[in-house]
């Protein structure tokens, strides 16, 4: 059973609250706002808590979409379509989205990151890379957030070099 948090009655309480949970981890203005209403007595205390964040520079949702877009294609190697989906869900505008992206992905290359995601399935892959593993590889692309131009031309030089036919990859496209 999930227990409601504390509700705080006072600005420099909420404040506090405000301070404790972005030392565990970043927010952007939308999370941290409901964060905040979600623990203030009145909604009222909620508005100038998030003035204040914003002001001492502890609230940017500029920074924040940058260093999510960073962590989340370096480390995770996923694609601009998810990153941009996530930044989306949690209240980031999409300006900032946008600039986030372009700064992040002209640092990496889309088709090096579906690369080495391909030949890290394909290392786990027993057996023959056939029509359905093909189709499945290409789905778990997609769902990671890359274009299917690029997942596409990827998967055809897999089958070039040995791993397939042509004919196959192409199937899997339209699968």
């Amino acid at each position: 059973m999930a227990r409601q948090p504390r509700k705080h009655q006072t600005e420099e309480q909420l404040y506090a609250a405000a301070l404790r949970a972005l030392m565990r981890r970043s927010y952007s203005v939308y999370e941290m706002r409901q964060y905040l209403e979600a623990r203030a007595e009145a909604n009222s205390l909620v508005r100038p808590v998030l003035a204040r964040l914003k002001q001492q520079g502890l609230l940017d949702d500029a920074r924040y979409a940058r260093q999510f877009a960073r962590y989340r294609a370096e480390a995770r190697r996923q694609g601009r379509y998810r990153i941009a989906r996530e930044l989306r869900a949690r209240g980031v505008p999409d300006q900032h989205i946008e600039a986030a992206l372009e700064e992040v992905l002209t640092e990496t290359d889309e088709g090096s990151a579906v690369r080495a995601r391909i030949e890290r399935r394909l290392r786990q892959m027993r057996g023959p890379l056939d029509e359905k593993r093909r189709a499945s590889l290409y789905r778990s692309l997609l769902r990671a957030g890359f274009s299917a131009d690029v997942i596409g031309s990827e998967l055809r030089a897999i089958a070039r070099a040995g791993r397939g036919g042509v004919q196959e990859v192409e199937a899997a496209e339209q699968g």
